[in-house]
């Protein structure tokens, strides 16, 4: 797939998740919504690597793609070495994906300040309510502007 295509599909899993957000959390108020909402959130980021990767491919910084997560974030690192920026959204990505793989306790289920609690390794716990997912979400929102520069989409 193209950058534009990876750029495409993390567009409409962001959609998804505006969703998700404004009116499956809105009425249902469940961690599970939650926990899925952070999955997207995960995809959408996944395919903003892949459309930078696909860029970079394109423009001869890399030879081919790796196809496990792990890889890609570790050949993104290695490729944008002062892209704080970029750096930064890599570590993001890997917060949410030990979140959505950790054990986690409900908390005010069907009520406004549903809480998901997923107790990461260390004995960290992680607290996610209808206001941080929000931020969360606002957060990838600006990776995919991030993104978009970063690849020129939309200037052809």
């Amino acid at each position: 797939m193209s950058a534009e295509e990876n750029f495409y599909d993390a567009v409409s899993e962001l959609k998804r998740a505006d969703h998700s957000i404004a009116v499956s959390l809105k009425y249902t108020r469940t961690v599970d919504v939650i926990k899925s909402i952070v999955d997207r959130l995960i995809n959408t980021i996944g395919f903003a690597f892949d459309a930078v990767l696909e860029k970079a491919k394109e423009e001869g910084q890399i030879k081919t793609i790796p196809k496990l997560p792990r890889q890609k974030t570790e050949l993104l690192r290695d490729t944008y070495p002062d892209d704080e920026t970029l750096q930064s959204y890599i570590d993001f990505y890997f917060i949410l994906r030990k979140i959505t793989k950790a054990k986690f306790e409900k908390r005010q289920e069907f009520r406004r300040h549903v809480t998901m609690t997923a107790k990461l390794d260390k004995g960290e716990s992680v607290e996610l309510t209808i206001d941080i997912i929000t931020d969360y979400f606002n957060r990838v929102k600006e990776l995919l502007d991030y993104v978009s520069r970063m690849i020129d989409y939309g200037k052809e």
